[in-house]
């Protein structure tokens, strides 16, 4: 079927998990949509049958990079595809040297919402990933991120400052509040890369509306984070290389090695704190770069294996992801972007690895 041609009408039976607790018996896609009324041309309808999902969420993938920075159109297709098969139909793409604009007029890819591509400081952030600017060019470049964006924008906050051989914060206070308000005047929200604690604290009370990894949280940062609704995506797929990481760097920073090897072995007491303490967790796997893409199932396994309840982590990549990003979930006339399973994924969120059907814009994807 060309992207041009009519979807058929879908029958969608089972349980369609609108919500946590709400659960309804099918649906229909027709033009694309969904509808829960018995449409015209049900008779010729496609049936399919299993347990319904909102098409799910990754809050933190880089489509279009690769490890050693942007990649052409043909490989950030078959990441797109790669993310789809495993039932992600939504993308954050926090930073992005390519170009993916094109993405957009394909009715078989995932949605992606852009956070323009990184801003870091000069000389501390992964060669050929970011703008590498001085913070007297913070705001400028935010601003320009911002318009080029899709109401995000995404900073470096930390990174390895090889003079101090540990990870430090990349930004001035002073220039990081005057980037975030003009990001927020020009109407796009602002999260940022942060590992370690000491650019935590400046952010937040700058107005930053996310934090990326956010390993480096504390008893002191966490009610902070709380009180002012700022929320994270933690990353948990990515922050397992750490150790590897750690190893890769001892004979040269082996301060930084150390305190790798820390933020690792704390990462699940890390956001289990976090959880309790009210903030917004989200899943993202930073697929792109050197972490494969199609990962958001066992980023969900860890989130629960960091002792957030399956349904929180549920929701953490299906309904309140969705509606944190300010997309539609499984309701009447939203985009029918849908995955199925044989199971109730609630019971057990490791069924998410299996798929057994993806909808995306109505048209059942191969």
């Amino acid at each position: 079927m060309s992207d041009h041609e009519v979807a058929p009408v879908l029958r969608i039976k089972g349980r369609v998990l609108v919500g946590p607790d709400e659960v309804k018996d099918g649906l229909w896609a027709v033009d694309g949509r969904i509808t829960y009324e018995r449409p015209p041309g049900a008779d010729d309808a496609v049936t399919l049958t299993g347990w319904v999902l909102p098409g799910l969420v990754d809050a933190h993938c880089h489509v279009g990079l690769g490890h050693q920075g942007p990649v052409d159109a043909a490989t950030s297709e078959k990441q797109a595809l790669t993310d789809r098969e495993a039932g992600t139909l939504l993308i954050r793409d926090a930073g992005s040297p390519s170009d993916t604009r094109w993405v957009d007029e394909r009715e078989d890819l995932p949605k992606i919402i852009r956070a323009g591509r990184h801003i870091a400081r000069t000389r501390r952030y992964i060669r050929n990933f970011a703008h590498e600017i001085e913070p007297g060019d913070l705001v400028a470049y935010v601003a320009q991120e911002a318009r080029r964006g899709d109401g995000w924008v995404k900073l470096v906050g930390d990174w390895i400052d090889r003079d101090a051989g540990d990870l430090t914060a990349c930004w001035p206070r002073g220039e990081v509040e005057a980037a975030i308000a003009e990001a927020h005047r020009l109407g796009a929200r602002v999260t940022a890369h942060c590992f370690a604690e000491d650019a935590l604290r400046d952010l937040v009370e700058a107005g930053i509306d996310c934090i990326e990894h956010a390993t480096g949280l504390t008893e002191d940062t966490i009610p902070l984070f709380a009180e002012r609704g700022v929320a994270i995506v933690p990353t948990l797929v990515n922050i397992a290389t750490f150790p590897a990481l750690a190893a890769g760097g001892e004979s040269r920073f082996p301060r930084w090695s150390a305190h790798m090897r820390q933020l690792h072995e704390d990462r699940y007491d890390t956001v289990r704190a976090a959880y309790d303490a009210g903030i917004p967790v989200f899943t993202g796997t930073d697929a792109g770069g050197s972490l494969a893409h199609g990962l958001i199932a066992e980023e969900v396994a860890e989130l629960v294996k960091a002792g957030i309840p399956a349904l929180d982590a549920l929701s953490a990549t299906a309904w309140g992801a969705r509606r944190w990003l300010g997309r539609p979930v499984l309701e009447e006339g939203a985009p029918a972007d849908l995955v199925m399973y044989d199971e109730d994924p609630r019971a057990d969120v490791r069924v998410l690895a299996s798929p057994r059907t993806v909808v995306l814009n109505g048209r059942v994807m191969g």
